[in-house]
């Protein structure tokens, strides 16, 4: 089995995913840049020759790809593709391509995990007011801007669910959009006054005649805004609203659900509000906010940091 056998299987692979896993474009693309650079290094390391097939592959394959890889990458990154390779043969085996998973004992490295970035109240309200002009030419594409980071902090949708709006997912009698989530799954994400406001001003000033199943949100050609688009946006309006952070905009989503914390809203509701699937994936936010709460009072508390006599 050469290498065209094994392109062949990476593909299907490629399209379980697509398939039954309901895996976006972006995730399908990582597993098969991850997997295209593990057979170049089998195939550099002569594990994986003109004549030979994915099915001989070893453990000790893997951990030389691994250990390759530790010279120059971080352990974020030799983790992700270690559980591509993992993904992989495991396909393969409920397949029957192979009859024992060399990568079943493989385990990948610890990853220390780092809170994610969250903003302040006033910078948030920084960020998403950083969109303003008084030029005309620009008036339309500076009322998107505002909206779609109101939007984002207000909803705390992801960015590839923002991108994914129409029209006809906004209601505005109820103040709701309808997004599709991870997989594919439907939810209502709500909307808060300034939203709403944003998304009038937008609408009323740049979309007059748009149809109901056009793209909320239009970048270039008239089609949905690209999640690049919305990345560079952010960038840009963090420089503008001079924040001494870098925020992404699911960091939007991650200051949503903190604030919400903070206000004293259950994890149920947050888990319902960001699509969650696990409360564990809700229950990170309490460290977020435990921090922060820890960090305040330090600052204001006289006896905070006073050494005992």
């Amino acid at each position: 089995m050469g290498d065209s056998a094994v392109k062949v299987l990476i593909e299907a692979f490629l399209d379980y995913l697509e398939a039954e896993k309901n895996a976006s474009i972006h995730t399908r693309l990582a597993y098969e840049r991850d997997l295209r650079e593990f057979t170049r290094f089998l195939e550099d390391s002569l594990a994986l020759s003109s004549g030979g097939a994915v099915t001989g592959v070893k453990e000790s394959d893997i951990t030389a790809f691994a250990a390759n890889l530790h010279v120059t990458r971080k352990k974020a990154t030799i983790a992700r593709k270690l559980s591509s390779i993992k993904s992989f043969f495991a396909f393969l085996l409920r397949k029957e391509i192979i009859k024992k998973d060399p990568s079943a004992l493989i385990t990948r490295p610890k990853v220390e995990k780092r809170l994610p970035t969250v903003l302040t109240v006033e910078e948030a309200k920084s960020l998403v007011e950083a969109p303003q002009s008084n030029k005309k030419v620009n008036a339309g594409e500076i009322l998107r801007d505002r909206a779609i980071l109101e939007v984002l902090y207000s909803s705390g949708v992801r960015v590839s669910e923002l991108t994914g709006l129409n029209l006809r997912d906004v209601d505005f009698s109820e103040g709701t959009i309808r997004v599709l989530g991870k997989g594919g799954k439907p939810r209502i994400a709500l909307l808060g006054s300034f939203a709403i406001d944003a998304l009038k001003r937008y609408l009323s000033f740049a979309r007059k005649n748009a149809l109901s199943e056009e793209p909320l949100f239009i970048g270039r050609g008239k089609k949905h805004i690209t999640q690049r688009t919305v990345q560079r946006l952010v960038r840009k309006y963090t420089l503008a609203s001079g924040i001494n952070k870098t925020p992404t905009p699911h960091s939007l989503r991650h200051t949503f659900a903190t604030h919400l914390l903070d206000r004293g809203v259950d994890l149920r509701t947050i888990q319902e509000l960001l699509g969650h699937a696990n409360l564990s994936t809700t229950q990170r936010y309490t460290s977020v906010s435990m921090e922060r709460l820890m960090s305040a009072y330090d600052k204001a508390h006289p006896r905070a940091n006073m050494k005992a006599e």
